[in-house]
């Protein structure tokens, strides 16, 4: 699972992790079932600390989301059937594209390497 929070963002780093993993539950790059890092795992990764993860795990359980279990961690949920209306996607999308481009330029990363890099992980992603 790849989270990347932007710390010099005004949206707090619990509600990028949130929305982040929400996203990529809703578009089936999560599957239910999928087990996420452990807390403390992953807000070492991320150079966070625990109690912000913490938060967002937390968050995407009230959403019903993901389900925790005391020393069996933290899995995707089973997913009702119900589509993202469109305008939450496209503003969910956006938020994504305004992440990555910001990581691309802070890395100064050409335009077109970045967007040859999203073209290779969309087919990577995409349904067959």
């Amino acid at each position: 699972m790849i989270v990347e929070v932007d710390t010099d963002s005004a949206v707090p780093a619990y509600e990028q992790i949130r929305a982040q993993v929400t996203t990529m539950i809703a578009t089936g790059v999560l599957p239910p079932g999928h087990r996420l890092p452990p807390i403390r795992q992953l807000a070492a990764d991320l150079g966070l600390a625990v109690n912000t993860v913490a938060r967002a795990y937390r968050e995407l359980e009230l959403a019903g989301a993901v389900v925790s279990r005391v020393r069996h961690g933290t899995v995707v949920a089973e997913q009702p059937a119900a589509a993202i209306p469109q305008a939450e996607a496209r503003h969910r999308v956006t938020e994504a594209a305004q992440l990555y481009a910001r990581t691309g330029l802070q890395l100064g990363v050409p335009i077109e390497e970045a967007l040859d890099a999203v073209r290779a992980a969309w087919r990577g992603l995409a349904p067959r």
